[in-house]
Protein backbone atom coordinates (compact mmCIF):
# COMPACT_ATOMS: atom_id res chain seq x y z
CA UNK A 1 0.00 0.00 0.00
CA UNK A 2 1.14 3.55 -0.97
CA UNK A 3 2.65 5.65 1.67
CA UNK A 4 -0.10 8.59 1.82
CA UNK A 5 1.82 10.95 4.82
CA UNK A 6 4.08 13.60 3.26
CA UNK A 7 7.68 14.72 3.86
CA UNK A 8 7.41 16.54 6.91
CA UNK A 9 9.97 18.93 6.73
CA UNK A 10 10.32 20.64 10.32
CA UNK A 11 10.07 17.72 12.25
CA UNK A 12 12.86 16.11 10.17
CA UNK A 13 14.47 19.59 10.59
CA UNK A 14 13.64 19.36 14.74
CA UNK A 15 15.43 15.80 14.77
CA UNK A 16 18.33 16.91 12.49
CA UNK A 17 19.08 19.88 14.67
CA UNK A 18 18.93 17.02 17.83
CA UNK A 19 21.42 15.20 15.84
CA UNK A 20 23.59 17.89 15.52
CA UNK A 21 23.57 19.47 19.17
CA UNK A 22 24.45 16.07 20.27
CA UNK A 23 27.36 14.55 17.55
CA UNK A 24 29.18 17.58 18.27
CA UNK A 25 30.48 16.54 21.55
CA UNK A 26 31.99 13.07 20.64
CA UNK A 27 33.93 14.84 17.87
CA UNK A 28 36.09 16.83 20.48
CA UNK A 29 37.77 12.75 21.12
CA UNK A 30 40.34 13.44 17.91
CA UNK A 31 41.57 16.89 18.29
CA UNK A 32 42.63 16.06 21.97
CA UNK A 33 44.26 12.55 21.16
CA UNK A 34 47.45 14.35 21.12
CA UNK A 35 47.18 16.22 23.59
CA UNK A 36 45.84 13.46 25.83
CA UNK A 37 48.87 11.12 24.48
CA UNK A 38 51.28 13.81 25.29
CA UNK A 39 49.62 14.79 28.90
CA UNK A 40 48.78 11.07 29.61
CA UNK A 41 51.51 9.34 28.18
CA UNK A 42 49.17 6.87 26.47
CA UNK A 43 50.67 4.88 23.29
CA UNK A 44 48.19 4.82 20.00
CA UNK A 45 47.01 1.61 21.04
CA UNK A 46 45.39 3.18 24.20
CA UNK A 47 44.55 6.18 22.25
CA UNK A 48 42.54 3.20 20.01
CA UNK A 49 41.08 1.34 23.33
CA UNK A 50 39.19 5.08 24.30
CA UNK A 51 37.35 4.86 21.37
CA UNK A 52 36.51 1.27 21.70
CA UNK A 53 35.37 2.13 25.32
CA UNK A 54 32.75 5.13 24.11
CA UNK A 55 31.74 2.23 21.25
CA UNK A 56 31.36 -0.41 24.05
CA UNK A 57 27.49 0.63 24.89
CA UNK A 58 26.37 -0.11 21.26
CA UNK A 59 26.21 -3.72 22.14
CA UNK A 60 23.11 -2.93 23.77
CA UNK A 61 21.53 -1.11 20.28
CA UNK A 62 19.50 -4.32 19.49
CA UNK A 63 18.12 -4.19 22.81
CA UNK A 64 17.05 -0.26 23.42
CA UNK A 65 15.72 -0.85 19.44
CA UNK A 66 13.26 -3.65 20.98
CA UNK A 67 12.22 -0.71 23.66
CA UNK A 68 11.99 1.95 21.40
CA UNK A 69 9.29 -0.35 19.02
CA UNK A 70 7.39 -0.25 21.91
CA UNK A 71 7.61 3.08 23.61
CA UNK A 72 7.83 6.63 23.34
CA UNK A 73 11.76 7.59 23.31
CA UNK A 74 11.36 11.36 22.96
CA UNK A 75 12.75 12.23 26.26
CA UNK A 76 16.11 9.80 25.15
CA UNK A 77 16.83 12.20 22.15
CA UNK A 78 16.38 15.22 24.43
CA UNK A 79 18.09 14.30 27.18
CA UNK A 80 21.41 13.27 25.51
CA UNK A 81 23.13 15.82 24.07
CA UNK A 82 23.43 17.15 27.99
CA UNK A 83 24.87 14.03 29.30
CA UNK A 84 27.02 13.72 26.20
CA UNK A 85 28.14 16.91 26.70
CA UNK A 86 28.80 16.64 30.14
CA UNK A 87 31.17 13.58 29.89
CA UNK A 88 33.10 14.75 26.71
CA UNK A 89 33.95 18.36 27.92
CA UNK A 90 35.43 16.68 31.27
CA UNK A 91 38.06 14.89 28.87
CA UNK A 92 40.67 17.51 29.39
CA UNK A 93 40.67 17.54 33.02
CA UNK A 94 41.12 13.83 33.50
CA UNK A 95 43.81 13.23 35.77
CA UNK A 96 44.20 9.63 35.11
CA UNK A 97 43.46 6.98 31.94
CA UNK A 98 41.10 5.06 33.61
CA UNK A 99 39.13 8.61 34.49
CA UNK A 100 39.07 8.76 30.66
CA UNK A 101 37.90 5.13 30.22
CA UNK A 102 35.08 6.02 32.34
CA UNK A 103 34.14 9.14 30.76
CA UNK A 104 33.87 7.76 27.52
CA UNK A 105 31.86 4.61 28.50
CA UNK A 106 29.45 6.97 30.01
CA UNK A 107 29.41 9.44 26.64
CA UNK A 108 28.88 5.51 24.82
CA UNK A 109 25.61 4.45 27.20
CA UNK A 110 24.35 8.63 25.75
CA UNK A 111 24.73 7.97 22.38
CA UNK A 112 23.91 5.06 22.30
CA UNK A 113 20.23 6.15 23.60
CA UNK A 114 20.40 8.90 21.37
CA UNK A 115 21.10 7.59 17.88
CA UNK A 116 18.96 4.51 17.86
CA UNK A 117 15.66 5.80 17.71
CA UNK A 118 16.57 8.86 16.20
CA UNK A 119 16.51 7.49 12.48
CA UNK A 120 13.55 5.78 13.50
CA UNK A 121 11.78 8.71 13.94
CA UNK A 122 13.07 10.51 10.39
CA UNK A 123 12.26 7.58 8.51
CA UNK A 124 8.58 8.18 10.10
CA UNK A 125 8.52 11.61 9.64
CA UNK A 126 9.92 11.37 5.63
CA UNK A 127 7.08 9.44 3.98
CA UNK A 128 8.60 7.79 1.32
CA UNK A 129 11.73 9.62 0.77
CA UNK A 130 13.99 8.28 3.10
CA UNK A 131 16.72 8.67 1.61
CA UNK A 132 16.07 12.74 1.60
CA UNK A 133 15.48 12.33 5.84
CA UNK A 134 18.69 10.63 5.98
CA UNK A 135 20.70 13.03 4.37
CA UNK A 136 19.03 15.71 6.82
CA UNK A 137 19.48 13.78 9.49
CA UNK A 138 23.48 13.18 8.64
CA UNK A 139 24.21 16.66 7.30
CA UNK A 140 23.54 17.50 11.06
CA UNK A 141 25.76 14.98 12.41
CA UNK A 142 28.12 15.76 10.02
CA UNK A 143 28.19 19.41 10.35
CA UNK A 144 28.34 18.49 14.17
CA UNK A 145 31.80 16.47 13.87
CA UNK A 146 32.87 19.54 11.27
CA UNK A 147 32.21 22.55 14.37
CA UNK A 148 33.38 19.67 17.07
CA UNK A 149 36.99 20.02 16.50
CA UNK A 150 36.81 23.67 16.02
CA UNK A 151 35.21 24.07 19.37
CA UNK A 152 37.15 22.55 21.34
CA UNK A 153 40.14 23.77 19.40
CA UNK A 154 39.56 27.12 20.04
CA UNK A 155 38.61 26.37 24.20
CA UNK A 156 41.65 24.91 24.64
CA UNK A 157 43.83 27.63 22.83
CA UNK A 158 41.62 29.91 25.12
CA UNK A 159 41.77 28.09 28.47
CA UNK A 160 44.27 25.30 28.11
CA UNK A 161 43.27 21.55 28.36
CA UNK A 162 42.03 21.49 31.90
CA UNK A 163 39.60 24.21 30.46
CA UNK A 164 37.46 21.75 28.30
CA UNK A 165 34.57 21.87 30.83
CA UNK A 166 33.70 25.34 29.76
CA UNK A 167 32.01 24.18 26.93
CA UNK A 168 29.67 22.25 29.37
CA UNK A 169 26.75 24.21 29.15
CA UNK A 170 26.18 24.59 25.28
CA UNK A 171 25.07 20.73 25.79
CA UNK A 172 22.61 21.37 29.11
CA UNK A 173 21.26 24.53 26.78
CA UNK A 174 20.62 22.55 23.67
CA UNK A 175 18.60 20.11 25.66
CA UNK A 176 16.42 22.39 27.53
CA UNK A 177 15.74 23.72 24.35
CA UNK A 178 14.78 20.08 22.48
CA UNK A 179 12.55 20.27 25.64
CA UNK A 180 10.29 22.65 24.47
CA UNK A 181 10.31 21.77 20.61
CA UNK A 182 9.73 18.20 20.97
CA UNK A 183 7.80 17.81 24.32
CA UNK A 184 4.62 17.64 22.46
CA UNK A 185 5.12 16.13 19.45
CA UNK A 186 3.92 12.56 18.61
CA UNK A 187 5.60 12.17 15.10
CA UNK A 188 5.67 8.35 15.93
CA UNK A 189 2.59 7.86 18.30
CA UNK A 190 0.99 5.37 15.22
CA UNK A 191 4.03 3.75 14.19
CA UNK A 192 3.85 2.59 17.74
CA UNK A 193 0.59 1.35 17.64
CA UNK A 194 1.15 -0.62 14.17
CA UNK A 195 0.27 -3.81 14.99
CA UNK A 196 3.63 -6.36 14.75
CA UNK A 197 2.78 -9.30 12.63
CA UNK A 198 6.35 -10.65 12.57
CA UNK A 199 8.27 -11.39 15.40
CA UNK A 200 11.98 -9.63 15.67
CA UNK A 201 13.18 -13.31 15.98
CA UNK A 202 11.78 -14.15 12.76
CA UNK A 203 12.83 -10.52 11.12
CA UNK A 204 16.16 -11.15 12.34
CA UNK A 205 16.68 -14.32 10.22
CA UNK A 206 15.19 -13.27 7.40
CA UNK A 207 18.05 -10.45 7.02
CA UNK A 208 20.88 -12.51 8.22
CA UNK A 209 21.64 -12.68 4.33
CA UNK A 210 21.64 -8.55 4.08
CA UNK A 211 23.20 -8.41 7.09
CA UNK A 212 25.84 -10.45 6.11
CA UNK A 213 26.35 -8.45 3.49
CA UNK A 214 25.96 -5.11 5.22
CA UNK A 215 29.09 -6.20 7.42
CA UNK A 216 31.39 -6.91 4.61
CA UNK A 217 30.58 -3.36 3.16
CA UNK A 218 31.05 -1.73 7.06
CA UNK A 219 33.73 -3.57 7.94
CA UNK A 220 36.02 -2.53 4.53
CA UNK A 221 34.66 1.24 4.27
CA UNK A 222 35.32 1.31 8.14
CA UNK A 223 39.10 0.98 7.56
CA UNK A 224 39.52 4.27 5.94
CA UNK A 225 37.09 6.27 7.34
CA UNK A 226 38.36 5.74 10.74
CA UNK A 227 41.71 6.09 10.25
CA UNK A 228 41.00 9.83 8.46
CA UNK A 229 38.35 10.81 11.04
CA UNK A 230 39.81 9.63 14.66
CA UNK A 231 43.52 9.08 13.66
CA UNK A 232 43.82 12.34 10.92
CA UNK A 233 44.90 15.13 13.50
CA UNK A 234 47.68 12.61 15.49
CA UNK A 235 48.43 11.99 11.54
CA UNK A 236 49.25 15.34 10.73
CA UNK A 237 50.95 16.52 14.07
CA UNK A 238 53.09 13.64 13.46
CA UNK A 239 54.35 15.19 10.36
CA UNK A 240 54.83 18.73 11.86
CA UNK A 241 51.76 20.20 11.60
CA UNK A 242 50.23 22.42 14.28
CA UNK A 243 47.58 21.72 16.16
CA UNK A 244 45.37 24.09 14.85
CA UNK A 245 45.92 23.29 11.48
CA UNK A 246 45.38 19.58 12.09
CA UNK A 247 41.80 20.88 13.64
CA UNK A 248 41.02 22.81 10.67
CA UNK A 249 42.04 19.94 8.25
CA UNK A 250 39.35 17.69 10.57
CA UNK A 251 36.92 20.08 10.37
CA UNK A 252 37.43 20.53 6.48
CA UNK A 253 37.06 16.78 6.54
CA UNK A 254 34.00 16.90 7.65
CA UNK A 255 32.21 19.65 6.46
CA UNK A 256 32.99 18.38 2.99
CA UNK A 257 31.39 15.25 4.20
CA UNK A 258 28.35 17.25 5.37
CA UNK A 259 27.53 18.17 1.82
CA UNK A 260 28.28 15.11 0.36
CA UNK A 261 26.28 12.94 3.04
CA UNK A 262 23.62 15.84 2.68
CA UNK A 263 23.20 15.17 -1.57
CA UNK A 264 23.95 11.29 -1.36
CA UNK A 265 20.59 10.48 0.04
CA UNK A 266 18.08 12.07 -2.14
CA UNK A 267 20.64 11.04 -5.31
CA UNK A 268 20.41 7.51 -3.74
CA UNK A 269 16.18 7.57 -4.04
CA UNK A 270 16.35 8.47 -7.84
CA UNK A 271 19.48 6.39 -8.82
CA UNK A 272 19.32 3.37 -6.57
CA UNK A 273 21.87 2.95 -2.97
CA UNK A 274 23.52 -0.12 -4.68
CA UNK A 275 24.69 2.41 -7.36
CA UNK A 276 25.91 4.78 -4.84
CA UNK A 277 27.81 2.77 -2.81
CA UNK A 278 29.18 1.32 -5.97
CA UNK A 279 30.65 4.73 -6.93
CA UNK A 280 32.35 5.79 -3.53
CA UNK A 281 33.84 2.44 -2.53
CA UNK A 282 35.95 2.64 -5.99
CA UNK A 283 36.82 6.51 -5.61
CA UNK A 284 37.53 6.91 -2.60
CA UNK A 285 40.65 4.48 -1.89
CA UNK A 286 41.97 6.18 -4.93
CA UNK A 287 41.51 9.85 -3.38
CA UNK A 288 43.17 8.46 -0.06
CA UNK A 289 46.46 6.92 -1.90
CA UNK A 290 46.65 10.39 -3.79
CA UNK A 291 46.23 12.03 -0.55
CA UNK A 292 49.31 10.15 1.18
CA UNK A 293 51.55 10.33 -1.39
CA UNK A 294 50.68 13.97 -2.50
CA UNK A 295 52.41 17.59 -1.42
CA UNK A 296 51.41 19.03 1.41
CA UNK A 297 50.44 22.10 -0.98
CA UNK A 298 47.10 19.55 -2.14
CA UNK A 299 46.21 18.60 1.18
CA UNK A 300 43.25 20.74 1.65
CA UNK A 301 42.04 20.54 -1.74
CA UNK A 302 42.38 16.55 -1.83
CA UNK A 303 40.27 16.73 1.96
CA UNK A 304 37.51 18.47 0.33
CA UNK A 305 36.92 16.04 -2.31
CA UNK A 306 37.78 13.10 0.38
CA UNK A 307 35.32 14.00 3.03
CA UNK A 308 32.51 14.13 0.47
CA UNK A 309 32.76 10.96 -1.30
CA UNK A 310 33.97 9.50 2.02
CA UNK A 311 31.26 10.09 3.89
CA UNK A 312 28.48 9.93 1.11
CA UNK A 313 28.01 6.56 1.46
CA UNK A 314 26.39 6.75 5.27
CA UNK A 315 23.05 7.73 4.85
CA UNK A 316 22.84 4.99 1.36
CA UNK A 317 23.32 2.39 4.16
CA UNK A 318 21.25 3.93 6.80
CA UNK A 319 18.58 4.60 4.29
CA UNK A 320 19.61 0.65 2.64
CA UNK A 321 18.68 -0.76 6.24
CA UNK A 322 15.88 1.05 7.00
CA UNK A 323 14.55 0.06 3.76
CA UNK A 324 14.23 -3.59 4.91
CA UNK A 325 11.78 -3.52 7.38
CA UNK A 326 8.49 -1.72 8.54
CA UNK A 327 7.60 -3.76 11.32
CA UNK A 328 11.04 -3.15 13.98
CA UNK A 329 12.77 -0.20 12.39
CA UNK A 330 14.11 0.43 15.61
CA UNK A 331 15.49 -3.25 16.63
CA UNK A 332 17.31 -3.52 13.09
CA UNK A 333 18.76 -0.11 13.16
CA UNK A 334 19.49 -0.86 16.86
CA UNK A 335 21.26 -4.25 15.16
CA UNK A 336 22.76 -2.77 12.32
CA UNK A 337 24.51 0.08 14.67
CA UNK A 338 26.15 -3.07 17.02
CA UNK A 339 27.35 -4.20 13.77
CA UNK A 340 28.83 -1.11 12.68
CA UNK A 341 30.25 0.00 16.33
CA UNK A 342 31.52 -3.33 16.56
CA UNK A 343 33.34 -3.62 13.58
CA UNK A 344 34.78 -0.01 13.87
CA UNK A 345 35.81 -1.03 17.46
CA UNK A 346 37.90 -3.07 16.18
CA UNK A 347 39.07 -1.50 13.58
CA UNK A 348 40.26 1.31 15.68
CA UNK A 349 42.15 -1.07 17.54
CA UNK A 350 43.96 -2.67 14.46
CA UNK A 351 44.81 0.94 13.41
CA UNK A 352 46.50 1.79 16.37
CA UNK A 353 48.33 -1.16 16.78
CA UNK A 354 49.38 -1.39 13.28
CA UNK A 355 50.16 2.67 13.82
CA UNK A 356 52.55 1.95 16.77
CA UNK A 357 53.75 -1.01 14.96
CA UNK A 358 54.79 0.65 11.53
CA UNK A 359 53.77 3.92 11.65
CA UNK A 360 50.35 6.08 10.33
CA UNK A 361 51.79 6.42 6.92
CA UNK A 362 52.10 2.80 6.08
CA UNK A 363 48.87 1.91 8.26
CA UNK A 364 47.17 4.60 6.11
CA UNK A 365 47.95 3.17 3.04
CA UNK A 366 46.97 -0.47 4.43
CA UNK A 367 43.38 0.75 4.83
CA UNK A 368 43.14 2.49 1.48
CA UNK A 369 43.99 -1.09 -0.28
CA UNK A 370 42.06 -3.13 2.16
CA UNK A 371 39.24 -0.27 1.29
CA UNK A 372 38.63 -1.83 -1.97
CA UNK A 373 37.45 -5.12 -0.97
CA UNK A 374 33.93 -3.58 -0.03
CA UNK A 375 33.06 -3.44 -3.70
CA UNK A 376 31.95 -7.26 -3.86
CA UNK A 377 29.87 -6.95 -1.10
CA UNK A 378 28.33 -4.24 -2.99
CA UNK A 379 27.55 -5.87 -6.09
CA UNK A 380 25.99 -8.80 -4.31
CA UNK A 381 23.23 -6.72 -2.74
CA UNK A 382 19.68 -7.53 -4.07
CA UNK A 383 18.80 -5.12 -7.22
CA UNK A 384 15.74 -3.56 -5.34
CA UNK A 385 16.87 -1.37 -2.72
CA UNK A 386 13.41 -1.21 -1.01
CA UNK A 387 13.13 -4.54 0.51
CA UNK A 388 14.19 -7.60 1.25
CA UNK A 389 12.08 -10.49 0.50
Amino acid sequence: MKNKKKFQFGNVITVSLAHLSHDIYPAFLAPLLPLLISKLGITLSMAGLLDVTRKLPSLLNPFIGLIADRICVRYFIILTPAITGIAMSLLGTAPSYPILLILLFVAGISSTLFHVPSPVMIKHVSADQTGKGMSYYMLGGEIARTLGPLLITAAISWWGLEGSWRVMPLGIAASIILYIKLKNISINKDFHKKKKETGAKETFKKLIPFLVIVSGITIFRAAMKLSLTLYLPTFLTNQGSSLWLAGISLAILQFSGAIGTFFAGPISDKFGRKNILLITSIINPILMWIFISANGSFMIPLLIVMGFFLFASGPVLLALVLDTDSEHPAFINGIFMTMSFGISSLMVLLIGFLGDRFGLVITYRFCAIISIASIPFILMLPKTDKSIE
